[in-house]
């Protein structure tokens, strides 16, 4: 078992890392829409947010062996359901891939972000 940290991506506002590799697969932890740079939530809405967690999760997938390409499985978490299309629309454009996805309502998400992807990709770090 390998933990990943990158500072290109949030640090973990919590006791857990970034991600982990294991048996060739990479597990990511949740990623919101964080801005490594400054440390804060900078988009107000749903694509904004979407795209700032794509680019989170893009830079931990590269540190980690992997890619879009890679990843099996998402789970996506949204505050507002009401934001489904507009997510799809952002998500879409990455996971070309079609990895297998649940996507659920959550009552609230951490920072009060709009959105929330956890992922578990094929790995080639050694």
């Amino acid at each position: 078992m390998i933990r990943i940290q990158t500072e290109k991506a949030p640090a973990a506002i919590g006791p857990y890392s970034q991600a982990i590799v294991s048996n060739g697969m990479v597990y990511l932890s949740g990623q919101i829409a964080i801005n490594p740079e400054t440390g804060n939530v900078e988009a107000t809405d749903i694509k904004g947010q979407t795209v700032q967690i794509i680019k989170n999760i893009s830079a931990i997938l590269d540190v980690s062996g992997s890619s879009f390409e890679k990843v099996v499985k998402t789970t996506c978490f949204l505050a507002d359901m009401n934001d489904f299309a507009a997510f799809n629309e952002v998500y879409g454009k990455y996971f070309v891939s079609l990895p297998s996805r649940s996507c659920v309502a959550a009552k609230a998400l951490p920072k009060n972000v709009l959105a929330e992807i956890e992922v578990i990709a094929e790995s080639s770090y050694k």
